[in-house]
């Protein structure tokens, strides 16, 4: 029987229903333009609700020397210059207002004495620039935009997984997508697309993003709808994500632990960061703490089960239920682990794309006519190396530009052509896999993904290794071949997790072949074989099936900027 399929029509389809995807959603709705919003997971529960540290913006309400241009010039900085600097000065331009649009639609900061919003260090900025509300920072952020998107009785789609943007010579006209417990299909036809679908970090073993959440999926719908990857290789590991139990491996402990005094030792009882950053010890960058961590494991130095103590216990015990409560509860649910009383097993983390889409920094449109991409699922703002409290704000300063960007170009059409071929070819493509009764099981090649981007790809790399990473993948893309897609009673999620593959492996193969082509080692992207950072390579690397990597140069700094990227003290602060 043909399976049910719904069309319907809006001016901007938006992708994702996590924080950026509601800021463009609400920018769209309060301008009167016609917006629907699609999200595989409930918006309630969207990423952006785990994020929990801060929001950065140069508001200089705890110091008054502070300026979008000093949040410019350590972002950059941090970047290892690999950031664009007209997106870094659109986004902390932008940041204050960022800031007043969520104060506008309600959201509680915390605030000092006198009604200042407070603000605090966060790692490697010069100045108090990040506010917060309490450690539930995104989760708030989340809150605020839903609640927003209610007033505004924005549609949102919640549980429809998209697998295909249709495109049409060059340009969008929709989307294709099925419903994740009944099936029914969805055709969506819309003068734009925005997609703020997410990153690519849980096509690694030991992530910090929920399961099958970050799979790729908007590297793989961008690139199949005609759009390229930049930076695919630059991946964040947080240095503090937990071991066990293993379907919660890759859990942050927040850096407000090592923030708050907590120390790290190897099995030796070492505190081993003085051999790696003796001034900062454990206040370090998060790329040199990752690295620590990884290189104690690797030389034989970790514990039994792989990992390294961040301990805490040291800390008086109202210190750590007044500051790390969070933390605390989170140990306790999941461990039985009283972290007054004991340290926490850690180890490094895959925590968040700092590649991702193509996009123009003016509008984040892309190579496709009318497709744009926000947040995570794009890039351009931080090189390699992201700074804590970044990309909070990124969302929201990109969400209001894109979704005013995606109404002008829908306004500027004179007539939106479309294909029936393409559609037919969304709806084989779904019929296929439902068809699809092969010997090969799903999960376990989406494990075999993330077990070999793990061994060749993680913190460290090496030629040999990638090379062995590329020959893995392709093995996996034969069994591809024969898989079986089994959906039952409980819905079509076995249907969704062969997307993911999809994606997976594009995002694997993206990562890989721009691993291999950045020979040195800068920010996250430690080459053991290439232990120099390249002038030569001051470039992004841009990444498409069509093309394989070109190298993309990146314009200078500007001189009001420029000036300012001095070496950041690290006295008392948070280092991220």
């Amino acid at each position: 029987m043909a399976a049910t399929e719904q069309r319907l029509s809006t001016t901007v389809l938006v992708i994702g229903t996590g924080g950026a995807g509601l800021r463009a959603s609400v920018e769209l709705a309060e301008a009167g333009v016609d917006v629907l919003a699609v999200g595989k997971r409930p918006k309630d529960d969207a990423h952006t609700s785990l994020a929990a540290g801060g929001i950065n913006a140069a508001l200089a309400t705890m110091d008054p020397e502070d300026s979008w241009q000093q949040h410019a010039a350590d972002t950059l900085k941090e970047s290892y210059l690999l950031g664009d600097p007209r997106t870094t000065e659109i986004v902390t331009r932008g940041a204050a207002r960022g800031i007043d649009d969520l104060e506008r639609y309600g959201m509680a900061f915390a605030r000092e004495q006198d009604g200042r919003i407070s603000q605090r260090f966060f790692g490697a900025h010069k100045f108090r620039r990040t506010a917060f509300a309490g450690d539930y920072t995104g989760l708030e952020i989340q809150r605020t935009l839903v609640r927003r998107a209610e007033q505004l009785r924005i549609p949102v789609l919640e549980g429809v997984y998209i697998t295909r943007i249709l495109t049409h010579e060059g340009a969008v006209f929709g989307a294709y997508g099925f419903d994740l417990k009944d099936g029914t299909r969805y055709r969506v036809h819309a003068d734009a697309v925005i997609l703020a679908a997410g990153g690519h970090t849980r096509i690694w073993r030991r992530t910090s993003s929920r399961r099958d959440e970050n799979t790729g999926d908007s590297f793989r719908l961008a690139v199949e709808a005609g759009a390229r990857l930049r930076d695919p290789e630059l991946v964040q590991f947080h240095p503090s994500g937990i071991i066990e139990p293993e379907n919660a491996a890759g859990t942050l402990v927040s850096e407000a632990a090592r923030g708050e005094g907590g120390i790290l030792r190897n099995a030796l009882g070492e505190r081993y960061m003085s051999r790696y950053d003796p001034e900062r010890m454990e206040l370090s960058t998060r790329d040199r703490v990752a690295l620590a961590s990884y290189t104690e494991i690797m030389e034989g130095r970790g514990t039994e089960k792989g990992g390294v103590w961040l301990d805490v216990s040291h800390l008086p015990r109202q210190t750590v239920m007044s500051r790390l409560p969070r933390v605390y509860q989170t140990l306790l649910d999941l461990q039985m682990l009283d972290i007054t009383r004991d340290p926490i097993e850690v180890a490094p983390t895959a925590h968040y794309s700092m590649g991702g889409v193509w996009v123009r920094p003016e509008d984040h449109s892309t190579d496709v006519r009318g497709l744009y991409a926000i947040g995570e699922a794009s890039s351009g703002l931080h090189g390699a190396n992201r700074l804590g409290g970044n990309s909070l704000i990124e969302l929201l300063v990109y969400g209001r530009i894109t979704g005013r960007a995606a109404a002008a170009y829908s306004e500027s059409l004179t007539a939106q052509p479309r294909s029936a071929v393409v559609v037919a070819e969304a709806r084989a493509e779904v019929d296929g896999l439902l068809a699809a009764d092969g010997p090969e099981n799903v999960r376990a090649l989406q494990r075999a993904v993330r077990d070999t981007m793990t061994e060749h790809a993680g913190v460290v790399r090496d030629e040999e290794g990638l090379r062995t990473g590329l020959a893995e993948l392709a093995a996996i893309e034969e069994r591809m071949e024969g898989v079986g897609v089994h959906p039952d009673i409980a819905g079509f999620q076995d249907l969704a997790h062969a997307f993911d593959l999809k994606a997976a492996v594009l995002a694997a193969r993206a990562t890989l072949e721009a691993a291999l082509e950045r020979r040195e080692t800068r920010g996250c992207h430690n080459r053991s074989d290439y232990p120099d950072m390249k002038e030569e390579l001051r470039v992004n690397l841009v990444w498409s099936p069509a093309t394989g990597i070109t190298r993309e140069s990146i314009p200078p700094v500007p001189e009001e900027i420029a000036s300012l990227m001095e070496e950041v003290p690290a006295d008392g602060k948070l280092q991220e």
